[in-house]
């Protein structure tokens, strides 16, 4: 049934490439999930999430620091290994320093004919983030119409707002399925269907989630669901790792990471000015902990997510190095504990066997087992 997201997510660049052929346009990658897509998109252009190919790389030695994470690093070596060269484009949202890296050693040692760094607030507790992000967007406008020569009107970006829209319920509709008793999908199934997202025309990807809703409301899995998990933490399309978790007695069935249901939450509420609604909906969204701050608002959002999909455990991931997560999940590790869901921590490194990995999991679902018979 999940057979067109797993081809999307296994042949991205296949996809990409034909998309160029069929519509004339080009293509542009975004380093962060607060890429503001609708306006890449309304320009004529696919916008195209970049990650790793989760193998060790020996090409980003010169160009980042040892100590940046393995994420940044796979990324970067994609881009210089040539696996992105039908690309024209890049930009990248105001991210995490690290990330930043990336961009800007592929935008100096890639080619490419159009890069844009968006400044996007790192505060977005502040009500002068709203305006402040609008006027950035104004410009990131006024860059992509300089590029392409194609005038990015209100109406037709209105309409791929609603797109977008229409993509992000259709996901919900799906993620509500995993709150049943027995889950309609696994938590593989979900990861590459949200990842799938980020490199396909929503038109194409809202036609397939379409064609397979009425079909998973009567579907059961082939398999036991055991402990409900939740992952929590640093980007993570990690598809080995979650076929372990769920091969031992699991289901992961909600998350809360950049490559997850944060990227697709909240969406677009219209009120006039839709350069403003844009604004509002990036700024509103769940944040990176790289953002979320005086307060730790999305702790109680991943405690509210816990309840709904009836969470046994929480699984906190943190790309190894990752300094946004490295100071996040200390506190949010007490947080969950306080309001009694159990937590594993796990780092993550594309050079790190799964075996290590597995036998903390079993661990930690025979923990769950126990407290389950009390």
């Amino acid at each position: 049934m999940f057979e067109k997201f797993y081809d999307w997510y296994d042949n991205r660049h296949d996809y990409a490439r034909k998309w160029i052929d069929d519509h004339g346009g080009e293509v542009v990658g975004c380093f962060c999930s607060y890429a503001p897509e609708e306006l890449i998109y309304t320009a004529g252009l696919l916008p195209l999430r970049m990650l790793g190919s989760h193998e060790p790389q020996d090409v980003t030695e010169p160009h980042l620091f040892g100590m940046y994470c393995p994420f940044c690093r796979d990324v970067l070596a994609q881009g210089l290994k040539g696996r992105y060269n039908y690309m024209k484009g890049i930009m990248i949202s105001q991210s995490c320093l690290h990330l930043r890296q990336s961009f800007t050693s592929w935008r100096n040692h890639v080619p490419v004919d159009y890069a844009y760094y968006l400044y996007m607030p790192a505060k977005v507790q502040t009500e002068h983030a709203y305006p402040y992000l609008k006027s950035e967007f104004e410009k990131f406008k006024k860059s992509l119409e300089d590029w392409t020569g194609r005038k990015i009107t209100d109406d037709a970006l209105r309409e791929t707002a609603e797109l977008y829209n229409e993509n992000r319920r259709l996901m919900h509709e799906v993620y509500d399925l995993r709150k049943q008793a027995n889950p309609a999908i696994s938590g593989l199934e979900a990861m590459v269907m949200v990842a799938s997202s980020f490199f396909v025309d929503k038109k194409d990807h809202n036609a397939e989630l379409k064609r397979i809703l009425p079909e998973l409301k009567n579907r059961k899995l082939d398999h036991e669901t055991g402990s409900r998990l939740m992952i929590v933490g640093s980007e993570d399309d990690d598809t080995e790792f979650v076929k372990m978790v769920e091969s031992v007695g699991a289901t992961i069935v909600s998350d809360d990471h950049c490559t997850g249901s944060r990227y697709f939450w909240n969406l677009t509420e219209f009120n006039g000015d839709i350069m403003q609604d844009l604004a509002n909906r990036y700024v509103d969204r769940p944040p990176c902990p790289s953002k979320d701050w005086e307060e730790r608002r999305r702790f109680p959002h991943i405690l509210q997510m816990a309840k709904d999909f009836n969470i046994d455990g929480v699984i906190l991931i943190q790309q190894k190095f990752c300094d946004p997560h490295e100071c996040d999940i200390p506190v949010l590790k007490q947080y969950l504990n306080d309001n009694d869901i159990p937590t594993l921590f796990l780092e993550f490194d594309v050079t790190v066997p799964l075996g290590p990995m597995r036998i903390r999991v079993e661990a930690f679902l025979e923990i769950l087992s126990e407290e389950e018979l009390f």
